[in-house]
């Protein structure tokens, strides 16, 4: 019988104030019942926020290294269990186990990361315009932070907001996509083991249109994080605007591999087959648009379609596979739906385009996908799609190629294939996005880089590296006026 399990707040594991709960299956595997997780409501939310505030005291007055020093030890714990959770990652999401252990891998650096941070909370001291006058500023927490994850990296997601959020000394509520809840509750555990104190964490599981929004109305929580869809963040900044939240959002992207005449092809050819149906292309940087110079697209095309033909389906847990499911029917059905926008639009379809059957009907499998001739400005080449779907897209110049790359909405991730340096620096000046890669895919962040895009991939944040612990915290600046009489700050700074 599979397990039913519960919320954590208030220090205790608990049931939700609903007696609901919702289930949590194995996309590859239908019949495979993981646990039954709370469907919780706004009641739940407001329990824990009441813990979290409490947590918050004692969390807020613990030394910074202190803090840093209970997430190098969420590191080990993780290093030490990462098969295992890899394991269960796979189970509830779908990816191959060599990328979630890749997702683990990058919850144990960002530890790592976070734990050296809690000595590196740097403020600034800086000469005062008057004498006898000391002028700083420091680095101080926040107070209660709602952080809202997606399903496609269970463990790196929410370890990129959590801790540094934690080290930074505010106290964390996590809702953790309905798709994946197993793999935060491991984390969850692996926080207390460490010695987090209880109240600092508080795990609410639930639905995105109750637990979810019920998290970023609460008039308690001033520091909103949330990964997800462009058109849910926009409901969201348009809630933390009204209510004066802090608020980082990391939403979608439709990013463009180039391959330029020069390029190494192998090698390109390499990058776009992990860049366009690694994790399924369900990856906000996920590889959705091949643009090919003209002289090499034929042959780039023909070796890409032989080649993605060649990747195998199945369960992630089993060695031999290459791509899993998508995550649930709905996913499935999308991907289903810009396979026929396509085809109404023109464009050649070179490969897979509909779901595999057999052996693997009982998971939301769908075979790697590949358009030619798609045109630029076509709801193919625009939207994205979140699944293994890639359009080709021909050109005839490297300015044509950034042209192409510019035209959407989004600015996440960018790729160009190029033996000219020339080239490959102009791609990072002018292509329009967070993120450029020269001669690789455009996936493979590292957790001490900033993660980010512009437009309508974000509002301005990043997470990861340094930046993002500016986020959580808040500047307070201090003067000390030593000198035992009034100065009127600019009125008597007047040179001597």
């Amino acid at each position: 019988m599979a397990k039913t399990f519960k919320n954590f707040i208030g220090g205790e594991w608990v049931a939700p104030a609903t007696g609901a709960h919702f289930e949590n299956r194995n996309p590859a595997n239908t019949a495979d019942l993981i646990g039954r997780f709370p469907d919780s409501d706004r009641r739940d939310v407001d329990a824990a926020v009441r813990s979290a505030r409490r947590g918050f005291v004692l969390w807020s007055g613990t030394p910074a290294p202190v803090r840093g020093d209970v997430l190098r030890r969420v590191g080990d714990l993780l290093a030490e269990r990462k098969d295992a959770i890899a394991d269960v990652m796979t189970r509830e999401m779908g990816k191959v186990l060599a990328e979630t252990g890749g997702d683990v891998q990058e919850g144990i650096d960002t530890a790592y990361y976070a734990a050296t941070e809690g000595r590196r909370l740097f403020g600034h001291v800086v000469p005062s315009e008057l004498r006898s006058k000391w002028a700083m500023s420091y680095r101080r927490p926040i107070g209660v932070v709602g952080l809202i994850t997606p399903f496609n990296f269970p463990m790196a997601i929410p370890t990129w907001k959590m801790f540094p959020a934690l080290v930074c000394g505010n106290a964390v509520i996590i809702k953790p996509s309905e798709d994946v809840p197993h793999t935060v509750h491991l984390l969850v555990e692996i926080l207390l083991e460490a010695g987090l104190p209880p109240e600092v964490i508080q795990l609410v599981h639930g639905r995105g249109e109750t637990v979810g929004r019920a998290l970023v109305e609460h008039p308690q929580v001033p520091v909103i994080s949330f990964t997800g869809s462009t058109e849910t963040g926009a409901l969201i900044g348009e809630t933390c605007g009204r209510m004066h939240k802090r608020l980082s959002l990391e939403m979608g992207g439709k990013n463009a591999m180039i391959v330029m005449d020069d390029a190494d092809l192998d090698l390109a050819l390499e990058g776009v087959l992990w860049g366009a149906f690694g994790t399924t292309g369900q990856r906000c940087t996920a590889t959705s648009r091949l643009i090919l110079h003209r002289k090499i697209h034929d042959r780039f095309l023909r070796r890409l379609g032989d080649a993605a033909e060649g990747l195998r389906l199945g369960d992630g847990r089993q060695e031999r596979t290459d791509v899993g499911p998508l995550i649930h029917e709905a996913s499935r059905d999308k991907v289903e739906r810009y396979v026929e926008i396509g085809q109404e639009e023109g464009a050649d379809l070179v490969l897979g385009g509909k779901a595999p059957g057999g052996r693997l009907a009982d998971g939301w499998f769908y075979r790697p996908t590949i358009f030619a001739g798609v045109r630029p400005r076509s709801r193919l080449e625009q939207e994205e799609i979140f699944g293994p779907v890639l359009s080709v897209i021909r050109v005839s110049s490297f300015d044509e190629a950034v042209r192409v790359n510019n035209d959407v909405r989004y600015g996440l991730s960018s790729s160009v294939y190029t033996g000219d340096v020339d080239l490959a620096f102009r791609a990072m000046r002018d292509l329009d996005n967070g993120i450029t890669y020269v001669n690789a895919p455009t996936i493979g962040a590292e957790a001490h880089m900033p993660f980010g895009g512009v437009k309508a991939t974000g509002n301005g944040h990043r997470e990861g590296g340094w930046e993002v612990y500016d986020f959580y915290s808040e500047t307070k600046v201090c003067y000390v006026d030593y000198s035992g009489r009034l100065q009127r700050a600019q009125i008597d700074a007047v040179l001597p």
